[in-house]
């Protein structure tokens, strides 16, 4: 996975739009590809036919994602949807955003409180619970899985090695990423990447939520 290793970042920070452009930044190439996109005030990546879905999770500003008959949804930062297959599918802003953008295929098993071409948001998917962690697995196969997880506060994760690189996307809060010996504080709109193998856990000092997506390939 092209990304930094072991320290806390923003996707969104990292990427920021280019007057006049539309710029794309693929970070992993495996059978889920993910890639962020950053547009420039006034840009639109046109509408074209895919046979999978694309997960589109908005990270800083504000996009619509359009397609045939008058569809149209709107994207703030925090919010995501799925989008439709077999039919055009385009993003466009009007004051710039910032976008990862993640290819689910059609024989991915999907969590069915997720419906393509709804907008929700992760946060929103799972509550929190008085001691206890809550997972929900948003979308997974045999190479990739994309979990959110909601820690209450004095709760968290025994370290424990990664089967493959992930990224997490705080979501709501903060926590402590512990990291190869070395504690990292998160908090929501930020990221962060675990090498494969790499020894981790998760602290939540307060409540806190995240999604994980861990690659398998």
């Amino acid at each position: 996975m092209k990304e930094k290793v072991g320290e806390v970042f923003s996707i969104a920070k990292d990427n920021v739009p280019v007057p006049g452009c539309t710029i794309s930044r693929e970070v992993y190439s495996g059978t889920n590809a993910i890639t962020y996109f950053s547009l420039a005030a006034g840009t639109d990546i046109s509408a074209e036919i895919y046979s999978s879905h694309k997960l589109i999770l908005a990270a800083e500003g504000s996009m619509e994602v359009y397609g045939r008959e008058g569809f149209r949804r709107t994207l703030e930062a925090g919010e995501a949807v799925l989008t439709l297959t077999d039919t055009p599918m385009g993003m466009r802003t009007e004051n710039g955003a910032v976008y990862t953008e993640i290819l689910i295929r059609k024989e991915d098993t999907m969590n069915s409180t997720i419906k393509a071409g709804e907008v929700f948001k992760l946060a929103e998917l799972i509550p929190y619970q008085d001691g206890k962690v809550v997972n929900m697995d948003v979308v997974h196969n045999d190479k990739m899985k994309f979990v959110v997880m909601s820690f209450d506060k004095g709760t968290g994760l025994s370290e424990h090695a990664a089967p493959g690189e992930a990224i997490i996307f705080a979501l709501d809060g903060e926590g402590i990423i512990g990291y190869e010996g070395k504690e990292h504080r998160i908090k929501a709109g930020e990221n962060f990447h675990f090498a494969k193998g790499g020894r981790h856990f998760v602290k939540a000092p307060e409540k806190f939520k995240m999604a994980l997506l861990l690659t398998l390939d």
